[in-house]
């Protein structure tokens, strides 16, 4: 199509998905009080008026007076764009679709039927974690002062770990793509787990906000688990790519292993009989000589 064309497609398919995303708001907006009680569920909180115990609860509070709006709207604003992520997903891919091969369409269904799971399996671990995770920050507090949490900042710790487990947990499936565009073998990747075993440890430390052992473990653990089944996939189907292709993984300079299987008598002497039936050269006779043949071969031979 011409740019004019595309430009059109793109605003009908952005349009649709926008009035997806404010159709399911308006209905989130009927449960927020269900979304805040779920968004603070995690906050161990005080009993009303007891702000004595330390580390041990937290008061859940806001800013200003603007503050119970803004915060609501977010949080009905996010639930809107979760739930109706089926629609501009499928927007989106029906703009992006056409332009892709019958082969670049089957990898990409292969690709969303696992990233979805991953990234959902990641997004409900961190909803298990997080009350330990803010547990274990609150217990850092002295136990002459208070916590008193705003709603923002409750929210935005939510965020923030369902977005970093979830993305965490589509690890394995680039490894399994990498291997599947010839990029990386598994025995690469097979020798590369004690450094990978390390920095999933160190991005487990880094990216959990609590500073507890047991988030960096539930973090590092799962994901090292996908790394190992990735890589396991990956010394599959090169054994696969190997059956059905044994040059592939032969570079550019290298050459293929000749067959040096003697053959059986009769293809030798079907292959002399072909060879005999090929016309023969010009002896030079016929041309006056001018082929300069020497014992029997052309000059050029």
């Amino acid at each position: 199509m011409p740019l004019a064309d595309h430009l059109r497609e793109l605003r009908n398919r952005l349009a649709k998905a926008m009035l997806a995303i404010v159709i399911t708001s308006v209905v989130a907006a009927f449960y927020s009080q269900e979304l805040m009680d779920l968004l603070a569920s995690p906050v161990p909180a005080c009993e009303k008026g007891d702000l004595t115990t330390g580390g041990k609860c937290a008061v859940i509070a806001y800013s200003n007076l603007l503050s119970p709006f803004t915060t609501t709207v977010k949080v009905v604003l996010m639930a809107g764009i979760i739930v109706s992520c089926p629609v501009w997903l499928y927007q989106l891919w029906a703009f992006v679709a056409p332009g892709l091969h019958k082969t670049e369409k089957k990898y990409t269904y292969y690709f969303a039927a696992a990233a979805i799971p991953l990234f959902v399996a990641g997004a409900y671990l961190a909803f298990l974690i997080m009350p330990v995770s803010m547990k274990v920050l609150l217990s850092i507090t002295p136990e002459t002062a208070a916590n008193i949490l705003e709603v923002d900042t409750i929210l935005d710790f939510a965020v923030r770990m369902v977005l970093i487990f979830g993305f965490s947990f589509e690890l394995p499936l680039i490894l399994i793509m990498l291997n599947a565009a010839g990029v990386v073998t598994g025995r690469r990747m097979l020798g590369w787990w004690r450094g990978s075993v390390m920095g999933i440890f160190v991005f487990g430390a880094i990216a959990t906000p609590s500073t507890d052992p047991l988030g960096m473990i539930a973090l590092s653990g799962p994901i090292i688990l996908l790394y190992f089944l990735a890589v396991g996939f990956s010394l599959l189907n090169d054994r696969r790519r190997r059956r059905n292709d044994p040059d592939a993984d032969l570079d550019d300079d290298e050459a293929s292993d000749l067959d040096l299987t003697p053959a059986a008598l009769g293809e030798v002497e079907s292959v002399s009989a072909t060879a005999r039936a090929l016309p023969e050269q010009s002896t030079g006779e016929a041309d006056g000589g001018r082929s300069h043949r020497l014992n029997g071969y052309d000059d050029i031979t």
